[in-house]
């Protein structure tokens, strides 16, 4: 299949929007979604690149867009696809780019799906191999019927790993997510630590293929090799594909588990009702119900950057101690039920905080927080504990905003990162109770008084400190703070009353 072909196909309704014709007369090898700023690490010779533009902003928009385009032609890819939906175009600056690096640019209407265009590649790949005759296929015969044999079955994907690869030796191949978890391997494969096993797939020793499946990039999986050459490319593929079916069958399993997971985190949502509904709730999630609980909530700081609860799924499947139940709620959270062992001394938070790098990883540019409850000793703690690790999230975006973390009720050691749990009308009420007749001075006192008033707080109300650093007389200070005290009704030499005025410029 060529790039050419894809746009031809008028149920996807893709839109050329540079590509000269040697260009487009490219054999499609296979295809990679991907948001990453820089997505070298993943990509393999010949294949289209599928992206969102999540990565691109209008500011730095140039540099990114040349970084990600070069990524594209240092791996050989054949064309990228961009998505119009997130930015409402494909921007000018990555156009500049495909044509400087000689990259074939489509454009994808928001109504066309990267499922839609991936199926297409593959069925119109597995069509022609279909009508060839069998030996044209990589694997043998009698190695392809036994692996359909056991896919029909339910094989675990270590199984078919040792059976795809048996008539070769069984050579050591790891299947792995982005963040370096291992799913499957091999026999004859090592044990690879996480964070080694991510930088494998970053680096450019071995041979890698994506496995195609209705994913993320923080679920994604990959089949990683560590001898080039070892395992012939079109075996791989084909191991890849079959791979892919394996996913597809999981995904399904999965969602219709779906509902029972939504209906638990909405009951612990939900913060009442009967404990025999929860406990009901928990046992269709196959969560024991005499159980400790831990409940942790995510959240990705870019509503732009869907994932939540796949980064969150991602992170807890690192852990092989507790069973869980997870829901993406509609404000842009994910919600994770954990059960464990009553009395398992587990420490969440840490295990957590371990691997979140590991995920954050796979979409640096968005902010990945979490925020972590103390256990729960009984289905009735659980809407406790869900209020728990909300504040604790709040105090994580609170402290870290730029970046990612993952925070505990241990981590609220301060004022600020308290009343970041504190819902935002709740602290907008708290602000103009206690300083509204200030906020409502002309602008320009008001400016000159707030600032007066921080750096008297900051200078613990000393008045010659407070001085020094305004560059005013101390009377001036005096007659500002007295002009302040008469506004907002507070004695400033009280320390309750300091209390309060603090409080409330933290929550503005």
């Amino acid at each position: 299949m060529q790039v050419d072909h894809l746009l031809r196909l008028d149920r996807l309704d893709l839109s050329l929007v540079w590509g000269e014709e040697v260009l487009l007369g490219q054999e499609i090898g296979g295809v990679t979604a991907t948001d990453l700023e820089d997505p070298a690490r993943f990509l393999q010779p010949g294949e289209i690149v599928l992206s969102g533009l999540v990565w691109w902003g209008r500011e730095d928009g140039a540099v990114k867009a040349d970084r990600f385009v070069s990524a594209l032609r240092e791996a050989r890819a054949v064309a990228l696809l961009a998505g119009e939906e997130t930015h409402g175009e494909v921007p000018d600056e990555l156009v500049t780019a495909c044509r400087r690096h000689r990259i074939a640019l489509l454009a994808v209407p928001a109504h066309t799906t990267f499922r839609a265009i991936t199926e297409a590649v593959y069925l119109r790949q597995w069509g022609e191999l279909s009508r060839r005759p069998t030996d044209h296929f990589a694997l043998p015969e009698n190695v392809r019927v036994d692996l359909d044999r056991a896919l029909e079955r339910g094989a675990p994907a270590a199984e078919l790993l040792d059976r795809a690869f048996a008539f070769l030796g069984v050579p050591e191949c790891h299947l792995l997510t982005g963040s370096g978890r291992t799913v499957a391997r091999t026999a004859t494969a090592p044990e690879l630590p996480a964070p080694r096993a991510a930088e494998a797939l970053r680096g450019r020793q071995g041979a890698t293929v994506r496995i195609d499946a209705d994913d993320t990039v923080f679920d994604s999986w990959h089949l990683y090799v560590p001898e080039d050459g070892q395992v012939p490319p079109r075996i791989l593929a084909e191991i890849a594909e079959l791979l892919g079916r394996h996913r597809r069958r999981q995904e399904q399993q999965r969602a219709a588990r779906k509902q029972a997971h939504e209906e638990l985190v909405k009951r612990v949502n939900a913060g009442h009702g009967e404990v025999h509904g929860l406990e009901d709730a928990l046992r269709a999630c196959g969560l024991p119900v005499a159980a400790t609980y831990t409940v942790v909530v995510a959240a990705l700081a870019s509503t732009e950057a869907p994932g939540a609860a796949a980064a969150l799924a991602e992170a807890l499947g690192h852990q092989k101690v507790a069973a869980f139940a997870l829901s993406a709620r509609p404000e842009g959270e994910a919600v994770a039920v954990l059960a464990h062992e009553p009395g398992l001394d587990l420490d969440v938070r840490a295990r957590l905080a371990e691997v979140w790098p590991l995920v954050h990883a796979c979409l640096p540019a968005a902010a990945l927080h979490a925020g972590v409850s103390d256990p729960a000793g009984n289905p009735a703690e659980l809407a406790g504990a869900l209020a728990q690790a909300r504040y604790a999230l709040a105090g994580a975006r609170a402290t870290a905003p730029a970046t990612a973390r993952v925070a505990g009720l241990a981590d609220l050691a301060d004022l600020e990162t308290l009343l970041a749990g504190i819902p935002s009308h709740v602290r907008g009420v708290y602000v103009d109770t206690v300083l509204g007749p200030l906020l409502q001075a002309d602008q320009g006192s008001r400016a000159m008084l707030l600032e007066t008033l921080k750096v008297f707080l900051d200078h613990n109300c000393s008045w010659a400190r407070t001085a020094d650093a305004l560059h005013l007389h101390v009377n001036t200070v005096h007659y500002r703070i007295e002009r302040i005290e008469g506004l907002t009704g507070r004695d400033l030499s009280r320390l309750d009353h300091r209390l309060d005025v603090r409080a409330a410029l933290m929550c503005s």
